[in-house]
């Protein structure tokens, strides 16, 4: 005969055993402190010893808090922004919370009405978007409708716009290597239908047209390393150019390849700086100098605005993602070039 299974444990008996209010137990569970040390430490053993698990069911039924969040992306996913994610995730679980990704396909007003859907579901507590959702905007948890929060910085194809498209730092980049003696430039460009690759080649021009320097031109066209070794391995012997501006760091490695190739030495010969601070680029050989993007200050910010509006709580101050540069050995002071002589 088989046996039966051992009855699931209750918040109250939790509490009991602890020696503290269900009310605590359940402000524990939900991240909701602060707790005294002592008190944390008797809910987590009493947790333990019990093998407590909450009833999502029952609780979502009696208070229609499931303790689910989601965060919904736009169609087609061509580049998952990790960091903002995992970012976002962790102050989720921080908090109480579980995080799911849903993934909503279609043009923005099918992805408006199909994020209503979810949000009318009952199932979650509250939703963090991606991308923009025509007609709709921040609104906060009620007894019947769920908390949607919207981070309008990715545009359908998940490509960054807005702050995550602010070049503003690509000045500095032409300042310091000015500062370092170099006059003649080249920009390797991303492709012009994102909007962080044309910000950085407005900008780009824009710089060095106010600091008086000059630009050879811009070449690329895409993200891929081959795009930047095929601008440096093509760029004419008397080009004179001594520093490479590339729009993000796949470029920037080609680029140092086809100087190697070439026999020009990075930085010596010629300074090289990315952007996005792969880690692969950090450890390359010359340790590639760039610009990092703090994508997880957004996944946090992000997902702190939604929890405020699910708990009916303040609202904090949001966090601009907030670019910096990082120089490493591809950078170095302008080489002294000998004049060109054309050879008969």
């Amino acid at each position: 005969m088989a046996s039966t299974p051992p009855r699931a444990a209750t918040l109250h008996e939790v509490a009991a055993l602890a020696g503290v209010s269900h009310q605590t137990v359940s402000r524990f569970l939900h991240n909701r402190g602060p707790f005294k040390p002592a008190t944390v430490e008797r809910v987590e053993a009493a947790i333990k010893e019990l093998n407590y698990r909450p009833n999502m069911i029952a609780r979502s039924m009696r208070t229609r808090e499931t303790g689910i969040l989601a965060a919904i992306l736009p169609s087609p996913v061509t580049a998952l922004p990790t960091p903002t994610l995992a970012a976002a995730a962790k102050v989720a679980r921080r908090s109480g919370y579980f995080m799911e990704i849903s993934v909503i396909e279609g043009p923005a007003q099918d992805r408006a009405r199909r994020a209503q859907e979810l949000l009318d579901s009952g199932r979650l507590e509250g939703v963090l978007s991606l991308g923009a959702l025509p007609g709709m905007s921040d609104q906060p948890r009620t007894p019947t409708t769920t908390a949607l929060a919207i981070l309008d910085q990715y545009d359908d194809k998940l490509r960054g716009i807005g702050p995550l498209a602010d070049a503003s730092v690509l000045r500095e980049i032409i300042q310091t290597l000015a500062d370092m003696g170099h006059r003649r430039f080249l920009h390797i460009e991303g492709p012009q239908d994102w909007s962080s690759a044309r910000a950085r080649r407005d900008e780009y021009l824009c710089s060095i047209t106010e600091l008086g320097l000059e630009s050879h031109g811009i070449r690329g066209g895409d993200w891929t390393t081959e795009s930047g070794y095929a601008a440096i391995s093509g760029l004419e012997e008397d080009s004179r150019v001594t520093a490479v501006i590339a729009a993000n760091d796949y470029l920037a490695l080609g680029a140092v390849r086809a100087a190697h190739d070439r026999g020009w030495q990075v930085p010596k010969r010629l300074s090289v700086i990315g952007w996005d601070d792969l880690a692969t680029a950090r450890y390359a050989i010359p340790a590639l100098s760039t610009v990092v993007v703090d994508r997880e200050s957004q996944g946090r910010s992000a997902m702190e605005r939604l929890i405020a509006l699910v708990r009916n709580e303040p609202a904090p101050e949001p966090t601009k993602p907030v670019s910096r540069l990082i120089l490493r050995e591809s950078t170095g002071p302008a080489p002294e070039l000998e004049p060109f002589r054309m050879q008969r």
